[in-house]
């Protein structure tokens, strides 16, 4: 235990060092993905805003039997969908993160286990263009920003260890299991479906409550909302937190013990 935590440590140290090549690497990344074209990064917003549009006029119009204690169902919606938006495109960018820089892999110098963490921070610049309109939108219903919103770097953080061990785990096992990317596209299908994105998670009988904790997002879709619509601080959930901890906690480790296992194996494979 001791030598993972000191190997941790190095590797934390090692990230600080090289924060300028990080944040160039995700710079370009997202670059290459949304300013490649004339409409790249307009095409980026648009396509999960037409979404939330039409989930909005299908259950605020059309079905009317979304409960969300009084919240505009808007808000509701959007303090959902953001967060995950986030989650699916950072683990589908992760797990491909190895394969797709495959020239930087078979460099001897260059440190591969920050792949996933380039693919996090390129998906974070999408994620702050969101957050900045949802910003707006809060303030035009009259939820203006208050002490709660200082939160948001605590679920911003957890988040993003979660999908740093996620990205640890999937991308070693994407080089070689080819079908992969369609077993985690399935699994990301159903999670946006048992996840309350644009339903309430009070309606879940208090049987299967410990099983919807299981979902680690479910602590950080809640944990959005808390901190722009309903003002409750992280701490007066502890029982969401330990679960959610412990998910994370276990993620990262079973991430950093795969990638470490499989990485000198990468260069035969791509």
């Amino acid at each position: 235990m001791f030598r993972i935590a000191k190997e941790f440590l190095r590797f934390i140290k090692h990230i600080y060092q090289n924060r300028s090549l990080l944040f160039t690497l995700a710079y370009d990344d997202f670059k290459s993905q949304y300013l490649g074209s004339y409409l790249g990064l307009v095409w980026a917003v648009l396509r999960p805003l037409i979404f939330i549009i039409t989930v909005y006029f299908v259950f605020s119009v059309g079905f009317k039997r979304v409960e969300t204690n009084g919240i505009p169902f808007i808000l509701y919606l959007m303090g959902g969908y953001i967060p995950w938006f986030f989650f699916s495109e950072a683990v589908l960018g992760g797990m491909n993160s190895v394969i797709s820089n495959s020239y930087l892999v078979k460099k001897v110098a260059f440190r591969v286990s920050i792949l996933p963490i380039v693919k996090v921070s390129s998906t974070l610049f999408l994620h702050f263009i969101f957050l900045m309109i949802y910003f707006v939108i809060l303030i035009a219903h009259g939820y203006y920003p208050n002490i709660y919103w200082l939160q948001l770097p605590f679920y911003l953080f957890l988040i993003s260890i979660l999908l740093i061990g996620t990205g640890w785990l999937l991308s070693p096992l994407r080089v070689f299991i080819k079908d992969m990317a369609q077993l985690i596209g399935v699994i990301l299908q159903l999670g946006f479906w048992v996840t309350p994105i644009f339903w309430s998670i009070e309606k879940v009988p208090e049987k299967y409550m410990h099983l919807m904790r299981l979902n680690p997002m479910v602590y950080i879709i809640e944990g959005y909302r808390n901190t722009f619509l309903y003002k409750r601080w992280f701490w007066e959930e502890p029982m969401q937190a330990f679960y959610f901890l412990g998910i994370t906690v276990f993620i990262l480790l079973v991430g950093a013990i795969t990638f470490k296992r499989l990485k000198p194996h990468f260069g035969d494979v791509l």
